[in-house]
């Protein structure tokens, strides 16, 4: 992708959606050189406002054929659509960043967190590239925020994961069948449960995405295979459990972490600090860790709760925060587009 010091043509597609707001809402904040903002939905949200710097911009449908003009397109519109429409988008020359589960896995498109692999987004356009960049899923970003780290300066042989995930990773509608149940319960009417396979007011569902043969969801796997391929671990020993928890914004994870050698609370907390994106809020003692709630808006991931494994001296257990919406979405999909304008000697 070329350069553009006046900035970029820059869609969005799924505009309308949570993520998409928050994607236009990033751009913003985080000032990136926008020259033109285009809006894509669907018909059935054409027509909308969405405000971007000062100004209303009206959400159009999304076209048939690649538009022209356009340098960069976030797309958060499923993984169907991606499918469909991406690989054309790519070939007529505009860097799609996706956020669907798409491409993600498919060889040769590079999955990419820009604090731990930024160089591999410049593969897109490298001979035989698509020019598309796939977003990883929202829990996959925290956890290899954390884990590179560990992995530079230990190694790390196994990771066993127990995510607690927000509503809000199950869209707008998640949001709004957690606030109609509490609602209903604290009136003593019966939940409706419409978007979750269970209640999910006052109750944890050990079930997120289908279940695949070997027992797994597809949301446990990904954690299994996104990991292996963005620290380029590919034999890399992971053991996720996903849970759907009633709190509305942020994903938890409780991490524990096999090394390849000796590592200390002390060592790894060391590790943690120099490392791009991660606060460190671990003074138990005074009942300080990472919490989703005051995490919600932020743009970092949060990490504590760091200490020794019991038996291993090899191993650490700690527990992770980010809100899933910005750092697991908007926010890691508009860092990639700011890791391409700035280019590959940034981080050669």
């Amino acid at each position: 992708m070329q350069r553009k010091e006046d900035g970029y043509v820059v869609a969005v597609v799924g505009a309308t959606g949570a993520v998409g707001r928050e994607m236009v809402k990033v751009l913003e904040q985080r000032d990136f050189p926008v020259a033109e903002l285009k809006l894509f939905a669907s018909t059935r949200s054409a027509g909308e406002e969405i405000v971007f710097c000062d100004r209303s911009y009206e959400v159009e449908v999304l076209p048939t054929e690649p538009p022209e003009g356009v340098d960069i397109a976030l797309f958060s519109a499923g993984g169907t659509l991606s499918k469909e429409i991406g690989e054309a988008w790519g070939a007529a020359g505009i860097a799609v960043i996706d956020n669907s589960s798409a491409w993600r896995m498919v060889s040769g498109i590079p999955l990419v967190v820009p604090e731990v692999n930024p160089l591999a987004a410049f593969a897109a356009f490298a001979h035989g590239g698509k020019g598309i960049i796939a977003n990883p899923n929202c829990s996959t970003i925290q956890l290899v925020v954390a884990l590179k780290p560990l992995a530079d300066a230990f190694g790390i042989d196994r990771v066993v994961v127990s995510t607690y995930q927000s509503v809000s990773g199950a869209g707008q509608k998640g949001i709004e069948e957690l606030s109609a149940q509490v609602v209903a319960m604290f009136n003593n009417r019966t939940a409706d449960v419409n978007v979750m396979a269970h209640q999910i007011a006052f109750n944890c569902i050990p079930s997120i995405g289908s279940f695949l043969e070997n027992g797994y969801t597809d949301e446990e796997w990904k954690l299994v295979q996104e990991t292996r391929k963005i620290l380029d671990l590919p034999k890399l020993r992971v053991s996720p459990t996903a849970v759907r928890v009633p709190v509305f914004s942020c994903h938890s994870e409780s991490v524990n972490v096999q090394c390849s050698r000796k590592v200390t609370p002390k060592a790894a907390a060391a590790a943690f600090h120099q490392a791009e994106g991660l606060v460190i809020q671990d003074m138990p003692a005074e009942q300080i860790y990472p919490m989703p709630f005051p995490a919600a808006g932020s743009d970092d991931v949060y990490v504590g709760r760091i200490r020794q494994d019991p038996d291993d001296d090899c191993t650490l257990n700690f527990w992770v925060v980010a809100d899933n919406l910005r750092k697991g979405a908007a926010l890691n999909a508009v860092q990639i587009a700011e890791v391409l304008h700035e280019g590959p000697e940034e981080y050669a």
